[in-house]
Protein backbone atom coordinates (compact mmCIF):
# COMPACT_ATOMS: atom_id res chain seq x y z
CA UNK A 1 0.00 0.00 0.00
CA UNK A 2 2.70 2.58 0.90
CA UNK A 3 4.69 1.66 -1.97
CA UNK A 4 1.98 2.15 -4.15
CA UNK A 5 1.39 5.71 -2.77
CA UNK A 6 5.10 6.77 -2.83
CA UNK A 7 5.26 5.47 -6.42
CA UNK A 8 2.28 7.56 -7.53
CA UNK A 9 3.92 10.98 -5.48
CA UNK A 10 7.39 10.63 -7.09
CA UNK A 11 5.34 10.35 -10.19
CA UNK A 12 3.86 13.32 -9.95
CA UNK A 13 6.76 15.29 -8.58
CA UNK A 14 8.93 14.72 -11.80
CA UNK A 15 6.34 15.45 -13.68
CA UNK A 16 5.92 18.88 -12.24
CA UNK A 17 10.05 19.16 -11.91
CA UNK A 18 10.27 18.27 -15.55
CA UNK A 19 7.27 18.62 -17.84
CA UNK A 20 6.16 21.67 -16.51
CA UNK A 21 9.66 23.38 -15.89
CA UNK A 22 8.16 24.02 -11.78
CA UNK A 23 10.67 24.32 -9.57
CA UNK A 24 9.96 22.54 -6.33
CA UNK A 25 8.93 23.24 -2.82
CA UNK A 26 11.53 21.25 -1.31
CA UNK A 27 13.68 19.60 -4.26
CA UNK A 28 15.39 16.92 -1.36
CA UNK A 29 12.30 15.00 -1.01
CA UNK A 30 12.73 13.89 -4.45
CA UNK A 31 14.62 10.87 -5.09
CA UNK A 32 15.42 8.18 -7.49
CA UNK A 33 12.87 5.00 -7.60
CA UNK A 34 13.56 1.81 -9.89
CA UNK A 35 11.15 2.40 -13.27
CA UNK A 36 10.06 -1.12 -13.18
CA UNK A 37 9.42 -1.93 -9.43
CA UNK A 38 9.81 1.01 -7.49
CA UNK A 39 12.35 0.20 -4.82
CA UNK A 40 14.22 3.30 -3.39
CA UNK A 41 16.99 1.81 -2.17
CA UNK A 42 20.16 0.39 -4.06
CA UNK A 43 19.46 2.21 -7.26
CA UNK A 44 21.88 2.63 -10.43
CA UNK A 45 21.91 5.73 -12.66
CA UNK A 46 23.16 4.62 -15.37
CA UNK A 47 20.50 2.35 -16.21
CA UNK A 48 17.67 3.79 -14.51
CA UNK A 49 16.65 0.68 -12.21
CA UNK A 50 17.51 -1.19 -8.86
CA UNK A 51 19.96 -3.97 -8.54
CA UNK A 52 17.62 -6.43 -8.19
CA UNK A 53 16.16 -6.21 -11.62
CA UNK A 54 19.73 -4.85 -13.34
CA UNK A 55 20.51 -8.56 -12.27
CA UNK A 56 17.40 -10.20 -13.38
CA UNK A 57 17.53 -8.40 -16.95
CA UNK A 58 21.28 -8.98 -17.36
CA UNK A 59 20.45 -12.96 -16.58
CA UNK A 60 18.10 -12.81 -19.42
CA UNK A 61 19.76 -10.72 -21.67
CA UNK A 62 17.51 -8.10 -22.29
CA UNK A 63 19.96 -5.11 -21.59
CA UNK A 64 22.47 -4.08 -24.28
CA UNK A 65 25.86 -3.86 -23.51
CA UNK A 66 25.56 -6.02 -20.15
CA UNK A 67 26.74 -9.45 -19.50
CA UNK A 68 26.81 -11.52 -16.40
CA UNK A 69 30.47 -11.94 -15.38
CA UNK A 70 31.30 -15.39 -14.02
CA UNK A 71 34.35 -16.97 -13.12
Amino acid sequence: MARAALKSRQSQMYEKRFTEGKALKRPTKFYNRCRLCGRSKAYVRDFGICRVCLRKYAREGLIMGLRKASW
